[in-house]
């Protein structure tokens, strides 16, 4: 007997205890390889990759709700008998790691130059070693059904060797080159960012305008810039070649001020005539758009800064001083100088590093480069043809495309120690560069051996580019290549569709001939209840833990995955978790009263009692609501399966709350109470049987959302099997469809909330029995209370029932208009006539309102003209059906009135 089956035999507790069940059967699942995929070998295969979390600390409420996603799809799969593999793994986090590690060197007072590069490399490794484990840990805390056997570093031997050959292939393709170029300059990290690192944040800063005099004496030439500091590095000033005000001036020198250094007018069609004076300075060493007028007109190229953001030698007398501090220095010795026009507010975007927070320095430097053009241009013939990625939702693919269409050329060389080294390789003798797989030993030019690998490391995406199919054993043709490539789903947030996203397609189609995966479900932030995005600096973020140490992970992932809309924000809120565990308490408790009346039936009684029952509507024995809960049951397996297909969670869990708290609890439990105590062994045994298939079916739709109290009820329901986790997905089933029985229990619901609606109205508790008289329209709906009168009875607690269509309705009675019926409460002394004539009035008057408004849709031709057949068929209906209520409410009204 399998540790499952001994606690089936053990009686629920009274109360759920997450934190006892969660570790239990965390630990049952990963014992019994219930997450490994590969057993399944001749079933289609379900693959999706984790995005890799950053070994930079532990996982955050974000990281929460895109696994659990995930999760809900890969344990949907697993379920409905797909091979299905959830790949984890971790993501070195080049800059970010390095960071924090340097970080916490300094409060020892060291830095990594004080360890070296190989000293240094092995504090990261620990640094790496210890959040690897923690966020092995959160994933196990939040119920994630990972493969770990398949786990992945992206700084691993087998990684490693794929980045590799990437780098040498697109080498040999002419698609990595290295140059001079300006690029994006961390100065606190000191390291080169990808445009997409980059943030671009509104600041309030100065536009200065200066006086460059001509050499020659004949007066000057006005420029503005914000950063001034960036004049020591001019070497020419542009204006349009058709400006009439400078044509005289092109060709003539200027005297840099300060400087003294003569440089050159030219024209350039750059320059915008009337933008500012017409004039620009032109700092190719500084400026991204001054580096290419620069090599149009063969400018020299003059560096004023080093990597720290501090001037250089170039800087002259400000040398030492840093870039802010000169820009200070530099106004106040312009304006001593009388080259300062004058001084401007100017709001402005400036570029931020999004891992240090320096003010980013457009910087001149040799860096290694992808060239993404034509890797792009293979990615839009793949999406425009059909061949792409599916985005969900779909606006994401224009915002995609408009991005790769545009692309530029990716910097992937970063000044750090911390990442993959750069397999290049020059020789210190002729200065030749090799590129290769491993170390080389001898220049293949002049055969010398004295040869230096490159120093720098590659950008962090550059790995997480290869993810999906690096993991699964590229560059070898592995099996697991073989069978779950390409991947199904990428779960992402849209904030890195750019970072990731795009660059993943791009190397999938160049590197394997496919698009690495075939949908990617773009969920948004989540942000806090007043929609402010977390961070430290607020303090507002929310620990996955410390949720699910106060409610537990079931809680904790109802509410991310059932509040979220694919691409949309999602507002945390501790009222919605709070609900959660309300739901989870509603489900236990439902389930401990099952149970209670479940001893001894087995899941072969369960079976054979619907075999049998099931075979044609109202054969077997089955009570209305024992065929209403199947065919709700039947309805609710169909939805689901098709809202999750369709990443639709929050509908997903609407749905099933609602089925769950409405249908399965407040009605049918309630109904079944008189067949489990009451006198008829036949309909005890149907409802034991109805109420065990229904549940165990409801645990199992449940189970992608909450798998811990899913799996904890289960293993207590009849069943076969060792664990949840790999029972069969709940299937639509013809044989429970049972549209009479919903037509006889959606009347006996009505009536029942009537009379519930009017003892509450006039305030006659449960307590006390009423007499009811209830008037069918036709002899059919009599027979269908007649037949369930005992549930009318029990629910409406009465003292006498009287059902007949040939009723006279009493005198001085409340009353109520049902479809298909009309009930009275002779209540004679527990009623004030005026009341219940003002509530008659109230509800007629909603009533008339109800057939006003159908009858305008009805009576607008455009709308008749447009509206599907069978809206129009409803509209009608509901049209007979309000008219039929408000007639039966005057009637009434004139009848007490009298």
């Amino acid at each position: 007997m399998t540790e499952a089956q001994e606690t089936k035999t053990l009686s629920m507790p009274t109360t759920y205890d997450p934190k006892a069940a969660e570790q239990k059967w965390y630990d049952y699942w990963l014992k019994g390889g219930y997450f490994a995929a590969g057993s399944r070998k001749d079933a289609e295969t379900y693959t999706i990759v984790i995005p890799p979390p950053n070994v930079t600390g532990m996982l955050h409420i974000g990281h929460a709700l895109d696994f659990t996603l995930q999760d809900i799809m890969v344990r949907t799969k697993r379920m409905q008998g797909y091979d299905a593999l959830w790949l984890p793994g971790s993501d070195h986090a080049g800059i970010a790691t390095q960071t924090k590690v340097e970080q916490k060197l300094r409060e020892d007072g060291l830095s990594r130059h004080d360890l070296g590069r190989e000293k240094f490399l092995e504090k990261v490794w620990e640094w790496k070693e210890h959040y690897a484990n923690t966020i092995r840990e959160q994933w196990g805390k939040m119920g994630f059904s990972l493969d770990y056997s398949r786990e992945r570093f992206t700084l691993d031997e087998g990684l490693s060797k794929a980045v590799r050959e990437v780098f040498v292939k697109l080498y040999e393709k002419g698609l990595i080159y290295r140059g001079n170029y300006i690029i994006n300059w961390d100065p606190a990290a000191r390291t080169a960012l990808s445009d997409i690192e980059v943030e671009y944040k509104e600041v309030q800063g100065n536009l200065y305008h200066l006086k460059y005099p001509l050499a020659d004496g004949s007066g000057h030439i006005t420029v503005a810039t914000t950063r001034p500091e960036t004049m020591l590095g001019d070497t020419a000033v542009a204006v349009h070649p058709e400006d009439e005000r400078y044509k005289s001036m092109i060709g003539k020198m200027i005297l840099l001020p300060i400087i003294g250094r003569e440089i050159p007018i030219i024209a350039d069609e750059y320059v915008e005539k009337e933008f500012g004076s017409g004039a620009v300075k032109i700092t190719p060493a500084h400026d991204p758009n001054d580096f290419e007028v620069g090599k149009r007109h063969d400018l020299p190229q003059v560096l004023v800064m080093d990597e720290g953001g501090t001037m250089n030698a170039n800087a002259g007398k400000y040398q030492g001083l840093d870039r802010f501090d000169c820009r200070k220095q530099i106004v106040a010795d312009m304006k001593e100088l009388g080259v300062l026009e004058k001084i401007e507010e100017h709001v402005h975007q400036v570029g931020h590093s999004e891992r240090s927070g320096a003010v980013v320095e457009p910087y001149l430097s040799t860096q290694w480069f992808v060239k993404m053009k034509p890797l792009a241009d293979r990615a839009i013939e793949a999406q425009k043809s059909g061949k792409g990625v599916n985005f969900v939702p779909d606006r994401f693919e224009k915002i995609y495309l408009q991005w790769i269409e545009n692309v530029r050329d990716w910097c992937i060389s970063r000044q750090l120690w911390w990442g993959h080294r750069i397999p290049a390789w020059y020789c210190e003798d002729c200065g030749e560069t090799h590129v290769a797989h491993e170390a080389v030993e001898a220049c293949s030019k002049c055969g010398g051996d004295k040869l230096r690998q490159d120093s720098d490391v590659l950008d962090t995406w550059f790995s997480s580019a290869l993810w999906p199919f690096s993991t699964l054993g590229w560059p070898e043709q592995t099996d697991d290549l073989k069978r779950f490539y390409p991947t199904n789903l990428l779960v992402t947030g849209y904030d890195i569709i750019y970072f990731w996203v795009a660059r993943m397609i791009f190397t999938g189609l160049e590197f394997t001939d496919q698009v690495p995966f075939k949908d990617v479900l773009m969920h948004g932030l989540v942000r806090d209840s007043e929609g402010r995005k977390m961070s430290k600096s607020l303090g507002n973020g929310v620990d996955p833990l410390d949720v699910i140490e106060q409610y537990g992970a079931d809680a904790m992932r109802y509410m991310l995955s059932t509040s979220s809309t694919p691409g949309q924000d999602l507002r945390y809120r501790f009222e919605r978790v709070e609900q959660a565990r309300n739901f989870a308490n509603k489900i236990w408790n439902a389930s401990r009263f099952a149970l209670m009346n479940l001893e001894g039936v087995t899941a072969d009684d369960v079976k054979a009692v619907l075999d049998r029952a099931a075979q044609t509507e109202g054969a077997g024995g089955l009570s209305t609501a024992d065929r209403w809960i199947l065919h709700r049951l039947n309805e609710t397996v169909k939805d689901v399966t098709r809202l999750i297909d369709s990443y639709e969670f929050g509908e997903t869990g609407r749905l099933l709350y609602n089925f769950i708290w409405d249908d399965l609890c407040d009605w049918y439990i309630e109904f079944s109470k008189l067949s489990f105590y009451g006198a008829d062994a036949d309909a005890k045994r149907n409802a034991q049987a109805v109420i065990a298939y229904v549940l165990d079916r409801t645990m199992r739709l449940l189970h992608p959302f909450m798998p811990f109290i899913t799996e904890e009820i289960w293993q207590h329901l009849p069943h076969e099997g060792e664990t949840i986790v790999l029972a069969s997905w709940p299937v639509y089933e013809e044989r429970f469809e049972a549209t009479q029985s919903v037509r006889e229990m959606e009347l006996l619901m009505d009536a029942i909330r009537a009379v519930r609606n009017i003892r509450a109205e006039v305030n006659v508790p449960m307590s006390k029995k009423v007499e009811l008289l209830i008037k069918p329209a036709n002899a059919d709906t009599q027979a269908i209370l007649q037949s369930n009168e005992e549930y009318v009875k029990r629910f409406c607690g009465t003292s006498l029932l009287e059902i007949d269509s040939a009723l006279q309705p009493p005198d001085k009675a409340m009353s109520a208009v049902v479809t298909g019926a009309e009930l009275y409460f002779p209540l004679a002394g527990l009623i004030d006539i005026g009341q219940e004539v003002a509530r008659l009035e109230k509800e007629l008057q909603s009533l008339h309102g109800e057939v006003e408004r159908i009858e305008k849709m009805l009576a607008n031709e455009n709308f008749v003209a447009k509206a599907p057949a069978k809206k129009l068929e409803d509209e009608k209906a509901k049209l007979a059906d309000y008219s039929d209520k408000r007639d039966k409410v005057i009637a009434r009204i004139a009848e007490l009135k009298n």
